[in-house]
Order: structure tokens, then C-alpha cells, then sequence
């Protein structure tokens, strides 16, 4: 094995709660991130890299390798989150799968949750590999500490090989990505790089250079709360106000319903009582300006309900939190193109996709850091069903290789 650390690191990472919160106003919005971030400059200094800092305005670890060879070539960055997902990140324990036989059930842990093919067909495609599985009880955090760990395991491995010819590599890895905030401040300049991956995606081959437009919606309900025994013709129950509201929107186009380029409503919670209640959505389309119907609708229903009943009781609050990266790329499919013939070189096959979802590579993009996103090789993110091939992180890594050997190529 080429990365004689991967794995180990992988499952010390994932084993630490790094996840971020939605309710939180600071940077990041959990210490335990800036804990994880300090432990993971300090590994960074270990392995050799240079120039390590922790920036305390945007919570970025950032690091340097310097290059090794005479010509001026273009400067690559690699970047990865360190936060996971909202689903329980307490007490994970990694189970490991070796030489799976690609058709067998796996029980995780003892939950009484299993990975299967009816539900994960995906499976069958990794007959002998070393799978590496949640215990049924917390999500895994491959999303995105493989991502982490391959990006540090490649950084050791041309530490530790000096005869494998790079210009200057620029890594970072930041904070909050699940929450939609993480890349708000990251700083271009001092990041220093001519172009950048974001090591984030999913199953092999993945490369994406084109995102959803993204954004948040709160809906706030005001309810008129009465003994139900004299309600007639006065109560206003805000959950029934909050569910009509919900059922306003177009039924076809929620996440459940919706594939390949088709946007969507995805209610993320609804919590209340009689009095009050509160909707959580994030709202999602491939073009700006079906981003924008999609919030003139949420208008258009919010102003009818106030109609209804006559006064403001149901509050919109809509911000945009990130935009296709497509915009951007579009002018840089060079950055693109060598990212696909690093795989080809491989014998890797490209999955060029629209992605449905958003990297922090979309905000970066659009600061003036053409910045597409490759493979790290998750399955199943953001909960008890997540699991990660080790030959496909072997493989993410490779890949990251060829792409700084062919950076040598582009001579500036």
C-alpha cells in the first residue's frame, strides 16, 4: 500500500465529533472543530509541510510544500471540510469489512441496521474491498475526513519521496461546509494557489465542475392559541398554518421526487405547538433564475396566507447561500480537463456530473479561485448507512498525484 497511513488515519479522524451547528454564530461553529483543526496543524508540521497556520477569522488550517523543482509552474491547491453532517457523531465506531464478497448483507454493529443490496446497490461493485462501515448507531464522516486524509496522506507520501518531481502545493481544511458557511471567509490571496480541487465528492470517477444555486428558508408562524373548547371561528393553529403552507408548494418537486437536473423544496424540520411554529428548507435549482421563481413562490404563498387571515402571521426569511459554479468554470474547463486526464492516465473512468448539492468549491469559485470537485470515494452520506471503499480513497489519492505530476507539465 503506496499510503502506509491512510487507513488509520482515516479511522482516527472520523472517530472524532467534528460536527457543525446550524444555531451557532461563531467561527467555526463548534469548538470541537477548533480542536480537531489545532491536532490537525500539528500533524501537518510533523509530516514536514511548511508554512502551517491556523487563521482564527475563517478557522482554515492551511500549509504549503514547497516546490522541488527549478521551472515556474502553476501553484494546485487541495481542500477538504472537517465538520460532518447533522446526524448523531457521538461515540463512532468504524467497522472494517475486509475482501467483501459484493453480495452479502452487512450487519452494522449491533443495531439492527444492516447495509443491503436492495437498498445499497451500489455494494456489488466492491467485491473485494476493504469496506469501512458505521456500527448502525452514528454516521461514518467520510464526508469529507476522507477527503482529509487522503489530501494528508498524499502530502506525507511526497514528503517522503523526494525523488517525485511537484511545483509548490497549496493544502487547506476548513470548517462548517455542511451548514452552507464554511467558505464564507476564505481568504484567496493568502491561500496563494493559480487553481484548486476540492477533495469532496463521492464514489470513483466523480470529477464536478457544475453545482445547484442554493437557498435557506425559515418560515415563522404566529398562531392564535385557544381552549379548544371555544376555538370556533378563533383558534389559528400555527402547525396546521405551517402545514398548509408546506402543501402549497409543488408536491412533484421535493427531494423524494425530483433527479438528474431538477431543483427542489426540501423541508428540513418543522418544530412547534398551537401557538408558534417554525420551518426549516433549503431550496435548490440548476439556474438563477429558477432559483429566484422558487423564492417569488414562497412570496406568492406567504402574502396569500397573511390574505387569508387577514393579518402577518407567517414570516418568510430567504437568504442565498451559494451559486452554480458553473458560471465561473466555464472559463477555466482547462483546470477541468486536467483533472480528467489524471484520472484517464489511471484508467480511472470520469463521472462529469452536475452535482446535486454544493461544494465549498462554489463559493471559492466565484471569489476567483477556479476550484471543481473530485471523488474522495463516500457512499451513502450524512448517515448510519455511510461507507467508504479504502481502494477508492487509494485511488482519490492517486489521483491527486497524477494531477500534481501533470501540474509540472504546465510550465508558466
Amino acid at each position: 500500500m503506496k499510503y502506509t497511513n491512510l487507513k488509520d488515519r482515516f479511522i482516527k479522524y472520523v472517530k472524532v465529533n467534528t460536527r457543525s451547528d446550524e444555531k451557532s454564530n461563531t467561527t467555526p461553529t463548534t469548538k470541537s472543530q477548533v480542536h480537531f483543526l489545532h491536532d490537525l496543524a500539528d500533524e501537518l508540521k510533523s509530516i514536514g509541510l511548511e508554512d502551517v497556520k491556523y487563521n482564527k477569522q475563517n478557522a482554515y488550517v492551511t500549509a504549503t510544500l514547497p516546490s522541488n523543482i527549478d521551472q515556474k509552474v502553476p501553484v494546485v491547491g487541495f481542500i477538504s471540510h472537517v465538520d460532518t453532517a447533522d446526524f448523531n457523531s457521538e461515540n463512532i465506531n468504524p467497522q472494517i469489512i475486509e475482501n467483501y464478497d459484493g453480495k452479502s448483507d452487512i450487519p452494522l454493529g449491533q443495531s439492527g441496521f444492516k447495509l443491503d443490496l436492495k437498498n445499497s446497490p451500489n455494494l456489488s461493485k466492491y467485491e473485494g474491498n476493504t469496506l469501512i462501515t458505521t456500527d448502525g448507531t452514528t454516521l461514518l464522516g467520510s464526508d469529507d475526513k476522507s477527503g482529509v486524509a487522503e489530501i494528508v496522506s498524499v502530502m506525507e507520501y511526497l514528503i517522503n519521496h523526494s525523488e517525485f518531481k511537484h511545483g509548490k502545493i497549496r493544502v487547506a481544511f476548513g470548517p462548517d461546509e455542511e451548514i452552507g458557511v464554511g467558505a464564507d471567509k476564505f481568504d484567496v490571496k493568502d491561500f496563494g494557489a493559480d487553481f484548486a480541487y476540492t477533495v469532496d465528492g463521492g464514489p470513483l470517477g466523480e470529477l464536478e465542475w457544475e453545482t445547484f444555486n442554493a437557498a435557506s428558508l425559515e418560515i415563522k408562524v404566529q398562531g392564535y392559541n385557544i381552549h379548544p373548547s371555544v376555538a370556533y371561528g378563533k383558534m389559528i393553529n400555527a402547525l396546521q398554518v405551517a402545514i398548509d403552507f408546506h402543501n402549497s408548494l409543488p408536491q412533484d418537486e421535493f427531494p423524494e421526487n425530483t433527479k438528474d437536473r431538477e431543483g427542489f423544496f426540501h423541508l428540513l424540520s418543522l418544530d412547534g405547538s398551537v401557538d408558534q411554529a417554525r420551518m426549516s428548507y433549503i431550496i435548490r435549482d440548476f439556474e438563477r433564475d429558477g432559483l429566484e421563481e422558487r423564492k417569488e413562490l414562497v412570496n406568492k404563498i406567504v402574502e396569500r396566507l397573511n390574505k387569508q387571515y387577514g393579518e402577518k402571521r407567517v414570516q418568510a426569511e430567504m437568504h442565498d447561500q451559494y451559486y452554480n459554479m458553473a458560471e465561473v468554470m466555464k472559463d477555466h474547463m482547462d483546470v477541468v480537463e486536467l483533472a480528467k486526464k489524471a484520472m484517464e492516465d489511471l484508467g480511472i473512468k470520469p463521472n462529469i456530473a452536475p452535482v446535486r448539492g454544493g461544494t465549498d468549491g462554489s463559493k471559492i469559485s466565484f471569489m476567483g479561485l477556479p476550484t471543481p470537485n473530485l471523488f474522495a470515494g463516500g457512499e451513502n452520506m450524512h448517515g448510519r448507512y455511510e461507507f467508504v471503499s479504502l481502494e477508492v480513497m487509494e485511488k482519490a489519492a492517486d489521483v491527486l498525484l497524477q494531477i500534481i505530476k501533470l501540474t509540472t507539465e504546465k510550465e508558466i
